[in-house]
Formats: structure tokens, sequence, C-alpha cells
């Protein structure tokens, strides 16, 4: 009896120790990945990560749930990612605005810098200006002589204050010398929404978020540095100077995350890059693909930081 009882004891003890080592040696992730994005439902992130969030789990083994937590022009949601265990289980979907050129405008309630590491660029997307199908203006130049015309009464809706909308529209009004009212929503979801409800003049949208309107929308410039549409001029064809409206969508980690897990992360964007499915999606929302993994964007991190400070200073004078 006594030696029945040993035995059994013994048998208790190895089990809790195989399952001790089993915990050890699990694979991350072990559990479902948490995607916060900072911004609304309905803009261009959103619609980004439906798709990739879909496919990746393939590579990593778990899923990856996407959490909208718009409010405060991305700060809701970038806090409570920075704020965040640096396990690998919450990772923040952002831009490059958000990133690194926020924190020349306002005082933040986090270090984007010290408190975030990339994951991965997975894209790039380019800004265009949209006006709702039924407004009377044909082409950008008839917008701006309106807004000359009629100083203060044209009016932007954007996705926050020093966000992806209200950036490029903030260097466009300031080259054309345009002087509109500005209007804050909660994403480029809800800016759309307003747009098309006639609560704005004109906003700026992706391309993914425009073609999802269809005949609703006139496309009137885009920016970057190649035509979006083939009928419509870019903003540098129109003369504007500034390198407006390019936007980086990126994934970013808490800083601390182990190396271990961030080399998983590497290796699963790397291999949705090739992905003929990830693709052939991305190109149903007329997105790219090109793809650059963290170690090497975060060199340029400290590049686009001083470019933004000089930015700011030239829109605010400040």
């Amino acid at each position: 009896m006594i030696i029945r009882k040993f035995i059994q004891s013994l048998f208790a003890i190895g089990v809790g120790l195989l399952m001790i080592v089993g915990s050890a040696f699990a694979e991350y992730p072990e559990k479902p990945i948490t995607l916060v994005l900072p911004l609304g439902a309905g803009g261009s992130h959103d619609l980004n990560a439906r798709v990739f969030t879909s496919i990746i789990p393939e590579y990593l083994g778990n899923a990856v749930i996407v959490k909208l937590m718009p409010g405060a022009s991305g700060q809701t949601g970038t806090a409570a990612v920075a704020n965040a265990k640096p396990d690998g289980y919450t990772l923040l979907f952002t831009h490059n605005y958000f990133d690194q050129l926020q924190q020349h405008v306002t005082k933040l309630p986090y270090d984007t810098t010290r408190d975030f590491k990339t994951v991965a660029r997975i894209n790039y997307g380019v800004a265009s200006i949209v006006v709702r199908a039924d407004k009377p203006w044909k082409t950008l130049d008839e917008m701006v002589d309106y807004g000359k015309q009629n100083p203060g009464k044209l009016v932007f809706g954007h996705s926050g204050q020093w966000g992806a909308i209200f950036v490029p529209a903030a260097q466009f009004l300031t080259e054309s010398g345009v002087k509109a009212k500005f209007v804050p929503y909660k994403g480029g979801g809800p800016a759309m929404k307003a747009l098309l409800a006639g609560d704005s003049d004109f906003t700026m949208a992706f391309t993914s978020v425009i073609k999802a309107q269809g005949s609703k929308l006139r496309v009137l410039a885009s920016g970057g540095n190649s035509r979006v549409f083939p009928d419509i001029p870019t903003l540098k064809e129109l003369g504007f100077k500034s390198d407006i409206g390019r936007m980086y969508r990126l994934v970013m980690a808490p800083r601390g995350v182990p190396e271990d897990r961030m080399k998983t992360l590497y290796a699963a964007f790397e291999k949705l890059n090739g992905n003929k499915t990830y693709k052939r999606m991305m190109g149903r929302l007329d997105e790219n693909t090109d793809l650059m993994l963290g170690p090497e964007y975060e060199m340029q991190r400290p590049t686009q930081s001083d470019e933004f400070k000089v930015m700011v200073k030239a829109i605010t004078g400040n």
C-alpha cells in the first residue's frame, strides 16, 4: 500500500514536471495575438489589416485578432500598446505620422522611439484629394479658386489632428494658400462618411477606400511620385513642390519583446509577403505589398523624425 502511494506520488510529480517543461519549451505564439488599430473602422488601415490578419496565422500557427481603438488622434490605442506587457501578444498597426511626426506637435503619454520597435512596414499608401461626385468642382484648380475666393468656407474632414489624412492636406492647403475649416473625425472611415453625408467639402483618402465608394466620389489629384489613377494628375504634375501624401503602414511591438519572438514575427511577415493569395487580395484593394522588415525600417525612423520636425515648423511657424 505504501509502495503504491509512493509510485502514485512519483507519477504525479512526473506529470507536473512534464507540464512545466512543455510550457517552457512551447513555441510562440501559444495564443492569439491582438493587433490594435488606433484608428476607426472603414479606413485603409482597417481594410489592410483584415486582409493580412486572415492569412498570416498560416505562418504563425495562431490567430491575429484586430482590435479597433480610435481616439485622441491615435493616442488611445497607441498608449494601450505602449503599456502592454512586452510579450509579443499585443501589437500596434500604425503609420509613420503617428510614429515620428506627432511627437513634434503635441506632448504624448509615451515616447514612440523609446517604447516601440518595428516588426514590419507592410506597404505604403498614397493619399488622394476627393470630393463628393455631385460637387461643382471638376478639377483641383476649381476647388482651390473657390477656397481662395471664400476664405474659411471650404470644409476639410480628416481622421484626426496630424494623422495620415491631416498632414498631406495641411501641406496642400499651405502651399496652395487656401484657408479652410478643419473638422476632425475618429478615423478615415468616419471622415469618409462625413464627406458622403455632405458634412465636409473634401477629404483625403487612400486608394482602397476610394475604390470602395465607386461612383460616389470624384478624385481631383493624388500625392506621390506617379499617378494612382490614370486620368488623375499628381500634385507634383500640378506644380506642388512638397512630397505630399505618402504614408507608411507599420506593425510595431512594445520595445522589450524577446528577440526570438521578434524573429518569429519577422519570418511570418516575410512568408506572408510571398503568399499568392495575399498578393491577389491586396491587388483587389489596389494596395502594394512593398514589405520592409523591422530591422531595416528602424534605421529610417531617426531621419523621418528630423524631416517631420522641419515640416511641422514650416507649417506651424513653431
